[in-house]
């Protein structure tokens, strides 16, 4: 029978490690910081299929679309499984990847094309790439923009040209781009334009647990002008839990209406700690090297040949740091995620010591 396939990844919602660099996520909004005396007289009743008009106006605004266009789901993950069971069939997709999007597609039985990124290549994405695994049968393209676990774009411009090889090869296909750390960028760095820009057949998943520290909320959504899509997105999330829930999509509005002020604290504090994080990748660089992400809240790092990898991560394990290993990704081995938008700048640089000490235990 179907199963969903188990994947290590679960093990960052476990106890807080002394050093969290695992996650992918800035620092958590608090209750405190949504609630409104009006708030209290919310009635606990079911939402709707599709969502409050008021959320979903709220993220239409953002996209440049209609409410209409918009399906609120429990997370952006229940997004992405929505659409795999719906386009089952053939799936052109990366590796590495977020291990729940693969489980997603694995769990329905699609059959899975993988284009390969790796972090010679700086895992930038190629219009070749995506155009030499289409087939007439694929249903699903499915890319992330900014990629996790790397932090790197897709530029719309490429984009454009896998919607354009689409065209040609697999016309009924959609292109899903999951777009959960684009607003996640850094300093005074501008905000990407949404894919949907690029046609009906184009896709955007996201959320609020990455950008804006409310993970908690349980709040994603779909987007798509394509009518047909909707509905039937909107008759598989009444299938599969009716309706998020009244409360979490009341909250949701509030850090809609507080986002500029959200964003204008995270984005300096993204910038800060990236800083530090490439400056402690300068100083360890004859144990490691990295790929500099374009936007979010995490980036890949590769231990160099002169460190003993098993060594390495008792070692970092018995200093306390949690790190996200490469191959929960799909990653190689030497590779590990590491979230450096979780933590203040102090507690990250002392989780940086912590994690140099590990490194240079582990030197050969």
């Amino acid at each position: 029978m179907p199963t969903f396939p188990r994947n290590p990844i679960m093990s960052l919602t476990a106890e807080q490690p002394r050093h969290e660099l695992g996650e992918s996520y800035g620092p958590d909004l608090r209750l405190a910081d949504l609630l409104t005396p009006e708030l209290g007289d919310l009635e606990l009743g079911y939402g709707t299929a599709a969502g409050d008009v008021r959320l979903r106006t709220a993220i239409a605004d953002r996209h440049g679309v209609r409410p209409e266009d918009v399906v609120v789901t429990v997370g952006g993950m229940h997004g992405i499984f929505l659409l795999a069971y719906l386009l089952e069939g053939e799936v052109v997709t990366t590796a590495p990847q977020f291990p729940m999007t693969r489980n997603a597609f694995d769990t329905v039985g699609a059959s899975v094309r993988v284009v390969p990124l790796t972090f010679d290549e700086g895992y930038r994405l190629t219009a070749d790439a995506v155009r030499g695994q289409l087939t007439p049968q694929t249903k699903l393209v499915s890319l992330a923009t900014p990629q996790n676990p790397s932090g790197v774009a897709v530029p719309l411009e490429t984009l454009r040209e896998i919607v354009e090889a689409m065209s040609e090869i697999c016309p009924d296909a959609y292109l899903m781009v999951d777009e959960t750390y684009r607003t996640a960028a850094y300093g005074d760095d501008p905000i990407v334009d949404t894919a949907l820009r690029l046609g009906p057949k184009v896709v955007s998943v996201a959320s609020l647990s990455k950008c804006h520290g409310a993970a908690g909320l349980r709040i994603g959504w779909v987007i798509s002008t394509d009518s047909d899509l909707v509905e039937q997105l909107t008759t598989a999330k009444f299938s599969t839990v009716v309706s998020a829930s009244t409360v979490t999509e009341a909250l949701a509005i509030r850090v809609f209406e507080q986002e500029d002020e959200i964003l204008a604290v995270r984005r300096p504090w993204l910038e800060q700690n990236l800083l530090i994080t490439q400056d402690w990748v300068n100083a360890n660089s004859e144990l490691v090297e990295w790929v500099r992400p374009d936007a979010g809240a995490l980036c890949v790092i590769r231990l160099k040949s002169s460190v003993d990898l098993e060594r390495f991560r008792r070692t970092a394990a018995e200093a306390g740091v949690r790190l996200a290993e490469g191959d929960w990704f799909g990653d190689e081995p030497r590779v590990f995620r590491l979230g450096f938008g979780f933590l203040p700048a102090g507690e990250l640089k002392a989780a940086l010591d912590a994690l140099g000490e590990a490194l240079h235990a582990a030197r050969r």
